[in-house]
C-alpha cells in the first residue's frame, strides 16, 4: 500500500475499508482542467452506494460533489438541470415540494443524480430513462464536455452508453423532463393498493414506506442495495419454471422475454441469513448483502459467488451483479474478483 493511500471508507455504503492511492472533491468545475492531466486510473464516485471496491484502488477517486438545480419550462413541462453531485433523493423531495410530481416511485433511491444514468435507476415500474432529456458529461481524455440525448445515452435495464464506451467520463449534469400533467405508475406491489385517486405525496409515502421495511439503511448496516439484477429469461424458461415454481413473479421485458424476482430466487434457494465471515444475506430482503461490521471485500465476493452459483444450479437461472465491482485499475467483475482471491 502507498504510504498516502487514503481510506474510501467514507465513500462506500458497504462500509468497506479500502484505499486510493488519491482522493479528491470536485465541488467547481474549475477544478477539471487540472484533473486531466493525472496519467494513472481514475474512478468517478458520487456516494458509493452501488460500488464494491475489491481490493486497493491504484489511482484516483475523483468525487463528484457539484451542486445546483436549475429549474426552466414549457406549457407541457418542468426542464430541471441538475448538478451531479446532488443526492437524488433530496432531488425527488425537492420537486414534490415544489408541485412538480413525476419522480416519486424513485424515492429513496441511494446514491448522486450523476450516477443515476449509469445505472438507469429504476423502482416501481419506472426508470430513469423515462424523463431524462440529456446528459451533459466531461471526457477526461480530450478533455471536452459533451452533451448526450436520452437516445444516445443508450438505456437498458441497469444499463448505459456510460456503462460501456463512454464508461472513462464524467457525468457533470442531468436535465430530466416532467410533465406538468402528473402521470402516476401504480401497477407495481403496494401502489396498486392506492387506488386511481391517488396523489403524489401519497406514491412518494408508499414507495419510502416500503424501501425502510424492506431495506437496511447503510448507516446501521452497510449494504449497496440490491446486489444482483432481476435476471431475463425468454419466455419458455419463465413458462418451465412457473410450471415448477407456481408462486414465482414473472414481469414482461423488453425484447419479449420474462424477467424473474432475484431477491425470490434467492429466498426459495434457502440463502436469507446465509453469511461468508462477516457478509450475509439480508434476513428481511434477500437480494440485499450486508456487512455485519467486520465484513472484508472477500467476505462479500465469495458470499456473492454463493448466492449466484446455489439460484444457478437450483433453479438453472444465472444471476448477474447489479452492483459495480471495482478493481486495482477500474471497473471489474465477479470472477475476475474471485481469482485475484485464489
Amino acid at each position: 500500500m502507498p504510504s498516502n493511500a487514503r481510506s474510501l471508507l467514507p465513500f462506500n455504503t458497504f462500509g468497506l475499508s479500502q484505499t486510493a492511492d488519491d482522493i479528491v472533491i470536485l465541488d467547481h468545475r474549475d477544478q477539471l482542467t487540472g484533473l486531466s492531466g493525472y496519467q494513472g486510473p481514475r474512478l468517478v464516485v458520487g456516494e458509493g452506494s452501488n460500488l464494491l471496491f475489491t481490493v486497493p484502488f491504484r489511482g484516483q477517486a475523483v468525487v463528484n460533489r457539484l451542486k445546483g438545480i436549475e429549474v426552466t419550462g414549457t406549457p407541457d413541462d418542468w426542464l430541471l438541470t441538475v448538478q451531479g453531485g446532488e443526492n437524488w433523493h433530496e432531488l425527488v423531495c425537492y420537486c414534490l415540494e415544489h408541485d412538480m410530481p413525476g419522480l416519486e416511485n424513485l424515492a429513496l433511491i441511494p446514491g448522486t443524480v450523476g450516477a443515476a444514468p449509469i445505472q438507469n435507476i429504476g423502482a416501481y415500474g419506472v426508470e430513469l430513462s423515462r424523463f431524462c432529456e440529456r446528459v451533459e458529461s466531461y471526457d477526461w481524455q480530450s478533455g471536452e464536455t459533451r452533451y448526450w440525448t436520452a437516445a444516445e445515452c443508450a438505456f437498458g435495464y441497469r444499463d448505459s452508453v456510460f456503462k460501456h464506451q463512454a464508461r472513462e467520463h464524467l457525468i457533470l449534469s442531468v436535465t430530466l423532463r416532467l410533465p406538468r400533467v402528473w402521470q402516476p405508475m401504480l401497477g407495481y406491489g403496494p401502489l396498486a393498493e392506492l387506488g386511481e385517486h391517488a396523489t403524489a405525496h401519497q406514491v412518494f409515502e408508499q414507495v419510502c414506506a416500503t424501501r425502510r421495511a424492506k431495506l437496511p439503511d447503510p448507516a446501521e448496516l452497510g449494504n449497496a442495495g440490491s446486489f444482483f439484477k432481476n435476471p431475463k429469461v425468454i419466455p419458455a424458461q419463465a413458462e418451465a419454471l412457473k410450471l415448477a415454481w407456481p408462486d414465482l413473479p414473472v414481469y414482461p421485458a423488453e425484447g419479449g422475454q420474462a424477467k424473474l424476482a432475484a431477491g425470490w430466487l434467492i429466498e426459495k434457494a434457502g440463502l436469507k441469513g446465509t453469511a461468508v465471515g462477516s457478509a450475509a444475506v439480508h434476513e428481511r430482503q434477500a437480494l440485499v448483502l450486508v456487512n455485519r461490521g467486520e465484513a472484508t471485500s472477500e467476505d462479500i465476493l465469495r458470499l456473492a459467488a454463493l448466492v449466484r452459483d446455489r439460484v444457478s444450479g437450483q433453479f438453472g437461472v444465472q444471476l448477474e451483479p447489479e452492483v459495480r465491482m471495482i478493481g486495482a485499475e477500474g471497473e471489474t467483475h465477479l470472477d475476475e474478483a474471485l481469482s485475484w482471491l485464489n
